[in-house]
This record gives structure tokens, C-alpha cells and sequence, in this order.
């Protein structure tokens, strides 16, 4: 959790907007509390991660397919770097390949989510990914 606030942060990495409003819906509808920062593209992502003013997210959504630094990249960077490696990194995009699958875990991604297409289905990957990373997940406390 983060230092002053109790309510989980989530940085999601996600340039589609209507896949932004979706996953905000999702986490109301699955009855989830979380707050939301959104970074629209990778560099976005890597800069708000290494603000030192900025809270630290309990958990981050990355999508692959982003632009200026692509999903891989971003995961990359962060698992290489000591002070965040320890973040757990949901990849959760449109992709099925499984070269995409396989690249994401040799980069060290803690799960590879495929979005589902239908709305209802979405709300419930969500549901299900918030009752194990929000609820039943413990990770370490570095403050």
C-alpha cells in the first residue's frame, strides 16, 4: 500500500481510452476500492514510477502495445531496476501469441492476461485478478 493512503494504487500503462474506462468500470462493478493512475504510453509509465514525489502503485496493469516505449520495453526496465523489480507487473492485453506470452515471463511479469472482448467478461477477469492481487497477494512493505 501506499504511505498516505490505505486504498490500493494501480498504475495502468494503457493508451486505448475506451480500454481505460472499461478497466475503471471493471474494478467498480467487481466492488473493488482502488485508485487509478494512468499513463498513456511507456515513457509516461517509467517517469511517474521513477518521481520520487509520486506514490508508489500496489500493483501495475501494462499493456504491450503502446506507443514512444513499447510494453516489453517498460517491463524491461522495470524488472532490471532495483528499486522497482519488486512491483508486481500484470501484463493485460489484447494479444493471444505466444511468443508474447513466453517474452513476458523471461522478463519476469508476474501473470499475461488476455483482455476478453466482451464487456461481462472483462468485469470478471477483473474481479478475479482483484480478489487475488488485492486481497489475498501480501508483498513486502519497503516504507
Amino acid at each position: 500500500m501506499t504511505e498516505n493512503d490505505s486504498t490500493p494504487l494501480i498504475l495502468l500503462v494503457e493508451d486505448n481510452p475506451g480500454d481505460v474506462r472499461l478497466t475503471q468500470i471493471a474494478f467498480q462493478d467487481a466492488g473493488f476500492d482502488v485508485r487509478t493512475h494512468v499513463a498513456l504510453d511507456g515513457v509516461e509509465a517509467i517517469e511517474f514510477l521513477e518521481d520520487e514525489e509520486a506514490p508508489c502503485p500496489d500493483l501495475i496493469l501494462l499493456d504491450l502495445n503502446l506507443p514512444r516505449k513499447n510494453g516489453f520495453d517498460v517491463l524491461e526496465e522495470i524488472k532490471s531496476d532495483s528499486e522497482l523489480r519488486q512491483l508486481p507487473v500484470i501484463v493485460l492485453t489484447s494479444s493471444a501469441s505466444s511468443d508474447d506470452v513466453i517474452l513476458s515471463y523471461e522478463q519476469h511479469a508476474n501473470a499475461y492476461l488476455t483482455k476478453p472482448t466482451n464487456p461481462g467478461s472483462f468485469v470478471d477477469l477483473i474481479q478475479s485478478l482483484g480478489e487475488f492481487w488485492i486481497e489475498k497477494v501480501r508483498m513486502p512493505s519497503y516504507s
